[in-house]
């Protein structure tokens, strides 16, 4: 799904810089003070690295500062923003009071230390949010860092590997958008989906690979264009990660799971590739456009509809639309529709319809982003496939009540487990 079609949620400009300028290396442990002439004193107990979240409604944001005595910096890891440098730092006895400067966007950051945490705001146009942090404690990963040559450099991949591996691997493709290998994506909050999809995988032996999308955290600098992405370039890079396996010894079975949109671009490389299996997670089934318009009907004035149908009609024929209403920027600005043109061009059900090896269908009857028409429309495409409908489960497959409000707090809680039983029906499957 593009962007108009996720759930709206509370988004910072954290997105608008480019690489990071500076790390600073501190140390939480002195409690001494430090003090220069003209300058207030500072506790060494707010020097450090501090990990916390921003509370914005429905779309809590992780956030880590790293505080020095006369500079820092910020990292929003679900945004691939990494040690950012402050404009400004000051403290005054237990409060700091720091200023960044992101493209022209002034971030204000206020916050007082209470007991071992700093709670204050965190402040971006106009706007305020309230912030808690703790000490940052590093986490050991879970996972091996490889590095897969693909078109244009290098791209990270996370290798999840089991105490006792069975020689089969997945390969897990995130859905659309801003959406990191966790399953997070930028501006919308952690859920971790896809990372527990992963870890449980391992508890079963099987091993997995899931990667943030070229343009997006680790891979960011894959993409320095935006007008330069097309859904090709997706299916390219899971191409060169099956390439890479296959050259390890260890795995003798590579299947592939895609979420959301993910589901077809996983389908239009198992058309292409030797694999043992794929799964569709969430994946729509019907074309792009039809979904689109869709959503677009329910949530535009009759004038800008028009616009986005007759839009919409022009990239599914290949052609670019020069002029577009500032209200319809967000999802049709010129650099997005090469990606657009690219991706109305695939019916779901063609595409599937090619695909020769065994085939897992779940949706989700709370999901409210794809619906049960969805997976029927896969089905019908792939009648040998298997097909589960999971009552509770929701786009972010995660269980929850009919409740809108519960649905879109989920997308946003890394805390809720995955869906019961989803990670035994995939586990069944490729087994």
């Amino acid at each position: 799904m593009k962007r108009i079609i996720c759930l709206a949620s509370m988004s910072l400009l954290l997105t608008a810089c480019g690489e990071n300028e500076s790390k600073e290396e501190q140390s939480n442990s002195s409690t001494e003070l430090v003090k220069e002439e003209g300058e207030m004193e500072v506790s060494n107990v707010m020097l450090g690295k501090w990990q916390g979240m921003i509370d914005i409604p429905q779309a809590p944001l992780e956030i880590i500062l790293t505080l020095g005595k006369d500079k820092g910096s910020m990292s929003v890891p679900v945004q691939g923003l990494t040690d950012f440098p402050f404009e400004s730092i000051k403290y005054d006895d237990t409060s700091v009071a720091i200023q960044i400067d992101l493209a022209g966007a002034l971030i204000k950051i206020d916050g007082e230390l209470v007991g071992d945490q700093i709670i204050g705001t965190f402040t971006q146009n106009g706007q305020s949010f309230p912030l808690k942090l703790k000490i940052y404690k590093e986490q050991p990963l879970s996972y091996d860092s490889l590095a897969i040559p693909v078109k244009g450099g290098d791209l990270k991949v996370a290798l999840q590997m089991p105490e006792q591996p069975t020689g089969e691997i997945v390969i897990i493709h995130a859905g659309s958008g801003p959406t990191n290998k966790d399953g997070n994506t930028l501006g919308g909050g952690s859920n971790n989906s896809l990372k527990m999809i992963a870890e449980e995988l391992a508890e079963q032996g099987i091993a997995s690979i899931r990667f943030d999308k070229r343009g997006i955290g680790e891979n960011r600098a894959l993409l320095t264009k935006e007008e330069n992405l097309v859904l090709e370039a997706y299916v390219e890079d899971v191409e060169s990660i099956i390439d890479y396996v296959k050259e390890d010894d260890r795995f003798n079975k590579i299947h592939l799971i895609g979420h959301s949109e993910g589901a077809l671009i996983m389908t239009l490389v198992a058309h292409k590739v030797d694999i043992a299996s794929l799964t569709l997670l969430a994946g729509a089934g019907r074309a792009a456009d039809i979904i689109l318009n869709e959503q677009l009907t329910s949530n535009l004035p009759p004038n800008l509809l028009t616009e986005a149908k007759a839009t919409l009609e022009k990239l599914k024929a290949g052609e670019k639309v020069t002029n577009v209403s500032a209200e319809l920027q967000s999802l049709f600005r010129p650099s997005v529709q090469p990606y657009l043109i690219s991706w109305l061009k695939y019916a779901p059900q063609n595409e599937l319809s090619k695909v020769k090896v065994p085939v897992l269908i779940i949706q989700g009857e709370n999901d409210i982003q794809v619906t049960k028409e969805d997976g029927q429309a896969l089905k019908a495409a792939k009648p040998d496939a298997t097909v589960y409908y999971f009552e509770k489960m929701n786009h972010v497959l995660k269980d929850v009540s009919v409740d809108r409000e519960e649905n879109v707090a989920s997308y946003s809680n890394p805390s809720l487990p995955l869906a019961s039983g989803l990670i035994e029906k995939i586990v069944q499957f490729i087994k």
